[in-house]
Parts: C-alpha cells; structure tokens; sequence
C-alpha cells in the first residue's frame, strides 16, 4: 500500500513538472509558415528548458483562444487588437517584437497594372476598378484586417463581388498562396511567407515599400486574473527572452537566401 501511494506521489509531482515546462503560444500562421519558430524555440528550449507548443491561426481566432483561456501567450500582428486585449483584461501588458511588411504578389503578366502604382492605395484602387481576381484570406487574422483596412480607407467594398473576382479563403496564408497561384490572381501576404513559400510558379512581388504595409507583431501574456490557470511565470520568462538581447539577436539573425524575414525591435 506504501509502495502504492509513493507511486501515485511521483506520478502526480512528475505531471506538475512537465506542466510547468510547457507554455502554449497561440501565434499567427504567418510567423509559422516563415519557419521561425522552427529555428527560434530550439533556442529557447536549449537554454531554459521550457517547451513551447505552438497553435498557429489567424490573429482573430488567437484572440478569441486567448479569452477562453486557451493558452498562455499570445504572438500577433494587430496592435489595436492587442492593446484592446489587454485593456478589456484579458492581456496582462502587451510589447513590441518585431516587424516586417505586407506586399502585393501576383502574375507576372499584371493584368491590373499594379506594378505601376503610386502607392498601396492606388493598387486597391485598380484591382476594383479592373476587377481583376483578388484572393483573400477572408479569415479576421492580422492580414485579413490589414487588408480590409486598406479598402476601407478608399470607401471600397469587394465583399458584393465575394465569389466573383473577389475570393475569400478563410484559411491560413500558405493556403491563400497556392489558391492565388492556382487561379492566376492577386493576394496580400506578409513579405516573411512569401519568401519562404516554395510554390510561386510565376507569380512575384508587384508591389511593395508603402508605409501603409508596415506590418509590427506583438506579444501578450494572458491575464492570470482571467485565466487563473495560466503558466505565468513561463509566459512571463518567454516574453521577456523574446524582447530581451538574446531573443532579438535570434529574431536578427533569422535569415533565407540571405534576405531577414523580420526586424527585431523590442524597446
């Protein structure tokens, strides 16, 4: 009976261990689809022994995880989002990371004209004008908002043609990007996916450089007050190894061909 109860005694101490060397990060599938976390959290994992489990979705859907206690970090790219996360009590602060940039991709013949555009607003405006085949994720992440942003800038609204020229994938950006390939069309898509996506065919880069497309990422930890089970202290020491010297020089040297796929910048 001793030896029974010695068991369930290491069995229950050796749960809570692995518990607290597990921290849940719902992230965009941007950041997962650049390939960073496959380099970033070896790093991190190596050097504190913290497993960092990944649930890539949409920014929408990371918030909406984050409020049903669904994790213990958030790593997204829509900054009014999260500082109204954090100010409706769901987050507990919210920092900088790092940043990179949105860009307009598609055929290489540009039957829009795109490529001679003045700026990102004037690209909106001639892909409604032209009507030409436009994929969106459709899907509320950070791009989907980035993107509706922009139209809705110019009192434009493509969601009539939805079906038509007009397609919304609700799925993630590697998904969007083979849709558009297929269909010989447009999208929008973060500069880090782009150059990591290995299916571009003829399709390439139409448009970039506005500062409209600027594109910052954030991350949040979850509010132990509202979620009371969340893994603070590992959230806590995952932020701020990621806005710390170590995880900003990480973020620095994540490179493909040569070419950054994000800017550190963490205050």
């Amino acid at each position: 009976m001793r030896l029974y109860a010695l068991l369930i005694s290491c069995f229950v101490a050796a749960s809570h261990a692995t518990a607290a060397e597990t921290l849940i990060l719902q992230s965009t599938t941007s950041t997962q689809n650049s390939g960073l976390y496959d380099y970033l959290l070896p790093l991190y994992e190596a050097e504190t022994g913290i497993e960092v489990r990944v649930v890539a979705v949409g920014t929408g859907q990371a918030l909406t995880n984050g409020r049903r206690c669904d994790g213990d970090i958030l790593l997204i790219h829509s900054t009014d989002d999260e500082l109204k996360f954090v100010d409706d009590g769901f987050g507990l602060y919210r920092k900088p990371v790092m940043y990179n940039d949105f860009i307009l991709i598609g055929p290489a013949e540009d039957p829009a004209d795109i490529a001679n555009s003045t700026s990102v607003k004037d690209v909106f405006a001639r892909l409604f004008t032209s009507q030409s085949r436009f994929i969106s994720r459709g899907d509320n992440s950070g791009t989907h908002k980035s993107e509706r942003s922009l139209w809705n800038r110019l009192s434009l609204d493509p969601t009539p043609y939805s079906g038509d020229w007009y397609l919304e994938t609700g799925t993630g950006m590697g998904a969007t990007l083979n849709t558009a390939i297929e269909l010989d069309a447009y999208s929008y898509t973060d500069r880090a996916t782009w150059l990591k996506f290995g299916n571009k065919g003829t399709h390439k880069i139409l448009f970039e450089g506005d500062v409209d497309l600027f594109n910052q990422y954030g991350i949040v930890p979850i509010n132990p007050d509202h979620c009371p089970h969340v893994n603070l202290a590992a959230a806590e020491g995952f932020a701020n190894w990621l806005t710390g010297p170590d995880g900003q020089d990480a973020i620095a040297k994540y490179k493909l061909n040569g070419a950054p796929l994000f800017t550190p910048n963490a205050p």
